[in-house]
């Protein structure tokens, strides 16, 4: 249950970074900057922990995969960026990839 606390917490200080990258406005605003640069560092520095215990291809894709999810989200609800029925779909393939890699990904091992 350890390792998937770290993947959450890694997940989740990604995504705060992404979102100080929007705020930082190409890195002309110090705090979001700072906040993105921390945060991408220790999403990464939390990221090498739970490889000890969940096989890379499981963890990045879970990783990127959550990731690309909430932040289209996020990019809707909170930035007002517009979505169509392609991001829609991105998103649902998304979503099965990381099932379907989560249930059978390491089935050889």
């Amino acid at each position: 249950m350890f390792p998937y606390f770290l993947l959450t917490l890694s997940i989740v200080l990604e995504l705060f970074a992404t979102s100080m990258l929007k705020y930082s406005d190409s890195f002309t605003k110090v705090w979001p900057t700072i906040g993105c640069l921390l945060g991408y560092a220790i999403a990464f520095y939390t990221l090498t922990h739970v490889l000890k215990y969940i096989p890379l291809s499981i963890t990045y894709a879970t990783w990127s995969g959550v990731g690309l999810v909430a932040t289209a989200l996020i990019s809707v609800f909170i930035f007002q960026e517009g979505y169509n029925i392609y991001t829609i779909l991105g998103i649902a393939l998304t979503v099965i990839g990381i099932v379907i890699l989560n249930l059978f990904g390491n089935a050889g091992h």
